[in-house]
């Protein structure tokens, strides 16, 4: 089932690519946060047969994938809307290649089952863990929650760390409240976590998968990305039909318990598009207030960083 589904539909996604030169020499490095991306290609099947080498580069985080595309360490990355804003404005060469449409739900504010903070108004005076980095999703959430709750951001102490640190010191009772993202956010809620607020009307839920300039500049690695776009967006298409099936494969490949994988796996994406004129302008408006709010080092011209001519075909289940 998994070749067929490999298989079908990936002919008009991949007809640029195969028009392109011999590929057999191109090696892809594809930067991936908690094999989230490989869980789910491996799981569908789709990147069975490509006409060129890959390898994964696997991060915790969007803060150490995005600097290791900064030294030209991949080739590809993918990242929520501020992460990659974030990355734009320190200077990390990339564009925006494709769009993926997420869950709001996949990113979210935990307190402890048994802690007496029963809103997010009740973190006033309180510390906040942010994972994973400045200029994160988690962040963005955050500030949104606090804004909604009629907090200013100086109600709290931020502070930034690492999920997979966060998550054990979470775990140990040693955290009162942190924002993070699947699959650390569904992890510790199946370890009991309670969840205070969720992205849901607050986050655009909009990621994007990059790729370095140096990269597209390259006709035969520019044809393997577009060959790799298409087979993400076929893999994003065959999660969201079949949920079941991959909730399975995703436990078995990620190792992760059931229960957490069921949820992880439900809110991963609706879809992966060509990236359109109102995904620019919606995370144009993200980039004037983080920039605005000084989080981002200098403005962003999100329209500058879009190349929406390597990835151009929808992806059907």
């Amino acid at each position: 089932m998994k070749r067929l589904l490999a298989t079908l539909g990936l002919a008009l996604l991949l007809g640029q690519a195969q028009a392109a030169p011999d590929l057999s020499g191109v090696t892809l490095v594809l930067g991936d946060q908690a094999r989230g991306l490989r869980a789910m290609m491996e799981a569908a099947g789709t990147l069975e047969g490509a006409p060129y080498s890959y390898r994964w580069a696997n991060f915790q985080g969007a803060a150490p994938l995005f600097e290791a595309q900064r030294v030209g360490a991949v080739d590809t990355s993918y990242a929520g809307d501020l992460p990659v804003l974030m990355a734009a404005s320190g200077g990390v060469p990339l564009k925006l290649i494709a769009t993926n449409v997420g869950y709001p739900q996949a990113n979210g504010l935990l307190v402890q089952a048994d802690s007496p903070i029963r809103s997010v108004r009740d973190l006033k005076g309180r510390t906040v863990v942010v994972s994973s980095a400045k200029g994160s999703i988690s962040q963005h959430l955050l500030y949104a929650a606090l804004e909604e709750a009629g907090l200013k951001r100086e109600d709290v102490t931020v502070k930034f760390v690492l999920p997979t640190d966060a998550s054990a010191a979470f775990n140990a009772g040693q955290i009162e409240a942190w924002a993070t993202f699947d699959p650390y956010l569904g992890i510790a809620e199946q370890h009991g976590a309670r969840l205070l607020r969720d992205g849901q009307g607050l986050t655009t839920a909009l990621g994007f998968l990059t790729a370095t300039p140096a990269s597209l500049e390259d006709p035969a690695k520019r044809a393997a990305i577009a060959d790799f776009a298409g087979r993400l967006a076929q893999a994003r298409a065959w999660a969201v039909a079949h949920p079941q099936d991959y909730a399975r494969v995703y436990a078995e490949l990620t190792r992760l318990p059931e229960g957490a994988a069921v949820a992880i796996s439900t809110r991963t994406s609706r879809g992966l598009r060509p990236v359109r004129p109102a995904d620019l302008v919606a995370v144009q408006q993200v980039a004037d207030l983080f920039s605005e709010l000084q989080v981002l080092p200098k403005p962003v011209d999100v329209a500058a960083l879009a190349d929406a001519s390597v990835f151009t075909q929808e992806a059907k289940p």
